[in-house]
């Protein structure tokens, strides 16, 4: 059987040209020499081009044969002879801009209908709106009165809510649902995330559990990208927003409520419960779970596997379970390893 390729091949690229996209300095080698693919370190040949930022792999640079190398300064020397050197601040930044130009099928869910147009599969309510250019896949469903904006894609079997607001060049892939949703242009929504279902809310007692009505809505401001089978639950009684430019990964639970600010990163299976705020640039590591009602302040990073259960001011590093700042968590975990060491002697 031959190895599918799933994104088609690159077109060659001067040096020169890539030094222009990556914001980099070509320091040695030929402007017009050309590469069409992008491989690492260990897997680089004639014609790639690689990259080094982590020194984890710095070993490897020395022996990478590559027809260029993206490097910051501290490795520019051992990028080996006869490999080009293109001079960067921020190599992996710089990466992500030629691939952005290389290969720009990778940075959105692909449509399956490639030229465009509405699949006769798809089913879309009368009183529904489709801008210019919306891409509709077979087996998606527009519901009544939602409004999908010009260049919008959306994928198989998903499924936009009525009334449900969708803007543009947004691209919604395969077993998406989506309701009670106001969504913005260029989101970026992977294949099974879940949105604007009702939030986890029930009056306990003795003689059982009373649920409660979930009346809000999600508000999904611009350029924001959700991974594959996330869930994202609609408002109690105000709107679960998620901020302008904020990267979630898979597998994310954000309960009803939860306002995240702009620019945030959340990474895989955080939990974040109903009415916890994020100010804008959080960062969370994978596995943590935020508690409800408490407030993560402005570019405060939070490390993976902790528990947020208090508020966390602004700025500052924090881990553990409580999470706590970091340094304090290192001193603890310090002083427990001398202790059971100590009592492992006794």
């Amino acid at each position: 059987m031959t190895d599918p390729k799933f994104f088609p091949e690159c077109t060659p690229v001067s040096l020169k040209q890539i030094a222009e996209w990556a914001d980099a300095e070509l320091v040695r080698g030929d402007p017009d020499a050309t590469v069409t693919s992008v491989a690492p370190l260990d897997e680089g040949g004639e014609g790639t081009l690689v990259f080094i930022d982590n020194p984890k792999y710095a070993p490897q640079l020395e022996a990478v044969h590559a027809t260029a190398c993206l490097t910051p300064k501290k490795y520019l020397d051992r990028v080996p002879n006869g490999v080009a050197a293109l001079l960067a601040k921020d190599p992996y930044r710089s990466l992500a801009k030629v691939l952005a130009k290389m290969v720009p099928e990778a940075m959105a869910p692909t449509p399956v209908i490639r030229q465009g147009g509405i699949n006769p599969k798809a089913v879309v309510s009368d009183t529904a709106v489709l801008e210019d250019d919306v891409v509709l896949e077979a087996g998606a469903v527009i519901g009544d009165g939602a409004h999908v904006g010009a260049g919008t894609v959306i994928g198989p079997n998903s499924v936009i809510g009525a009334s449900c607001q969708i803007g543009r060049n947004t691209r919604i892939s395969a077993n998406v649902t989506i309701q009670h949703a106001l969504v913005g242009d260029r989101v970026i929504i992977h294949p099974g995330v879940a949105i604007g279902q009702d939030g986890f809310g029930f009056a306990m007692g003795p003689g059982g559990h009373l649920k409660v009505p979930q009346i809000g809505r999600v508000i999904i401001q611009n350029d924001v990208e959700i991974g594959a089978n996330t869930t994202i639950d609609r408002g109690a009684n105000r709107d679960t927003v998620i901020g302008e430019g904020t990267k979630i990964d898979n597998q994310v639970q954000i309960g009803h409520n939860v306002n995240i600010g702009r620019h945030c990163v959340i990474v895989s299976q955080v939990g974040i419960s109903g009415s916890a705020t994020l100010e804008d640039y959080v960062a969370i590591g994978g596995q943590t779970g935020v508690a409800g009602h408490i407030r993560i302040g402005m570019a405060a990073q939070v490390a993976a596997v902790s528990v947020v259960n208090d508020d966390l001011p602004g700025g500052g590093r924090y881990g553990g379970t409580p999470a706590k700042p970091v340094r304090q968590w290192f001193r603890e975990m310090a002083a427990l390893s001398k202790l059971a060491e100590k009592d492992g002697k006794s």
